[in-house]
């Protein structure tokens, strides 16, 4: 499927969206002000060892403590997980060089590795590693050790590490395999001066900003054009593609029209519908996708859909289209870790096999590693998605002052009533002439209207004067008792 690639630059944000067949796939959003940092190198000191975790707290200059777990400790002299308690592989105090594996989320710190990996277009070279491993996309065994005694010969006789051959290698002659060898080696040697003439904590290595990631990571044999809407930064991808992806150079075009780029494709129509909690289905059905700090959940709704044949008929038709969407709004908010998918309950085994089996398919297009644990005892459907940075709403929202994030807020009659109680509760501590109450338009209303009597009676019980004040700035659980 033929794919594009909108980037927008702006000082403060850069952001892309992928295309294919002129629906927006994936958003991609980074801040200058707040960039990811997964894949950057430190150089960090161990300030906490904590045993009975296995895990340890590392400090490498970020705004929080980054966390390292016993299995992400890397054995150099094995190559592989040391199998050790952490008390025993490393001290507080220590200077270790670590890499990002998560980005901050939340209340979390980074999540760390003492494995170090570094990201060509076709190779990620593994230092600490010794052997050659072969992405699991390339399937053809013939063709996984043809590419594994390509680059066991392109190696200078010093070399020393591993690689990782990534998909996109699978094509690449031997010049372009000899290029990505000779940047990793180089790139790793300045990581290792820094290391040595740096005192812990320090940045060693900052992974590439968001549009070079796009040329490295996400486009592909499939990519048809990258559209780039700010000269300096077309120049620079420019640039950066005849560098070390000469053959992604052609595909780079500078949009100079007077619309707006996001405007143009819809995008920005598209991420308003993205922070939405519901979702419409084009049949008339629809997704509820909530997210918590634990897990995703999406719900199937029927909706005004009631098909043309049978209502078994319906419900699978609405859980096939489902599937899609659901695919796609995985990629499109970036959402990851646990996700429990409630289809509409389905009678017939075959409609639940089809339904799993047209999921599996639209997820196979997402970049992220994605597994699907099928159908529960409940008819609730299983998957984890990779988390490695905040998702879309993370990004661009923040919980509602008004709510705190539940997603309700509280009626005007529950917080009149709060108020009423809070009166009588200031009046048996304060001695005050007048007590005026400051609230939003809607309570004072109905302590107008509805319960002006319960405000009279409480008046006459408390021996004060009670006065009532509307604020149009107040939310509605927002209010203030002046004592006068």
């Amino acid at each position: 499927m033929n794919e594009e690639f909108l980037i927008n630059c702006t000082p403060q944000e850069t952001r892309v969206a992928l295309m294919q067949q002129g629906t927006v796939q994936e958003l991609h959003i980074e801040r200058t002000g707040g960039r990811g940092i997964v894949g950057n190198i430190y150089l960090g000191r161990v300030v906490r060892v904590l045993p009975g975790m296995q895990s340890a707290f590392v400090e490498v200059g970020l705004e929080r403590t980054a966390f390292l777990h016993v299995a992400d400790i890397w054995s150099e002299k094995n190559g592989e997980r040391s199998g050790r308690p952490i008390e025993r592989l490393i001290n507080e105090g220590e200077t270790l060089m670590v890499q990002v594996l998560k980005d901050p989320i939340g209340s979390k710190g980074a999540r760390l590795t003492t494995q170090i990996s570094l990201a060509g277009r076709l190779l990620v070279y593994l230092p600490q590693e010794r052997h050659i491993g072969i992405s699991q996309k390339i399937e053809d065994e013939e063709g996984r050790e043809q590419l594994r005694e390509r680059i066991q010969k392109l190696l200078p006789p010093e070399a020393a590490g591993g690689y990782i051959v990534r998909t996109m290698a699978e094509n690449a002659s031997d010049a372009e395999l000899a290029a990505d060898i000779g940047y990793l080696a180089r790139l790793w040697q300045e990581i290792r001066h820094r290391a040595q003439n740096l005192t812990a904590p320090a940045l060693l290595h900052r992974d590439l900003d968001l549009a070079q990631r796009v040329l490295r990571d996400l486009a592909g044999p499939e990519t048809t054009r990258i559209l780039v809407d700010s000269r300096e930064n077309y120049q620079k991808l420019v640039a950066f593609a005849q560098e070390y992806m000469p053959q992604l150079a052609p595909l780079l075009s500078h949009y100079t029209g007077e619309r707006p780029l996001f405007d143009l494709y819809a995008v920005e129509d598209e991420i308003e519908k993205a922070l939405a909690r519901r979702v419409d289905l084009k049949s008339g059905g629809y997704l509820i996708i909530d997210q918590t700090e634990a897990m995703t959940t999406i719900d199937v709704n029927t909706g005004a859909y009631v098909g043309a044949r049978n209502f078994d008929d319906t419900i699978f038709k609405t859980n096939l289209e489902a599937a899609q969407t659901i695919a796609r709004q995985l990629r499109l908010r970036n959402l990851g870790g646990i996700i429990i998918v409630d289809f509409i309950d389905m009678a017939s085994s075959e409609h639940k096999a089809a339904v799993l089996a047209e999921l599996n398919k639209a997820l196979a297009r997402d970049h992220t590693r994605i597994s699907v644990n099928g159908f529960t005892q409940l008819g609730l459907v299983e998957l984890t998605r990779k988390r490695t940075r905040e998702s879309l709403a993370q990004i661009l929202c923040e919980p509602c002052p008004a709510c705190g994030g539940r997603g309700v807020v509280k009626t005007a009659q529950t917080v009149a009533y709060e108020i009423l109680r809070e009166l009588l509760r200031e009046a048996r501590q304060f001695d005050a002439r007048e007590m005026r109450v400051l609230a939003s338009p809607a309570v004072i209303d109905l302590f107008l209207d509805e319960e002006s009597q319960a405000v009279a009676m409480l008046s006459d019980f408390i021996g004060r004067t009670i006065s009532l004040q509307a604020e149009p700035s107040y939310h509605q659980e927002q209010y203030d008792i002046v004592l006068l």
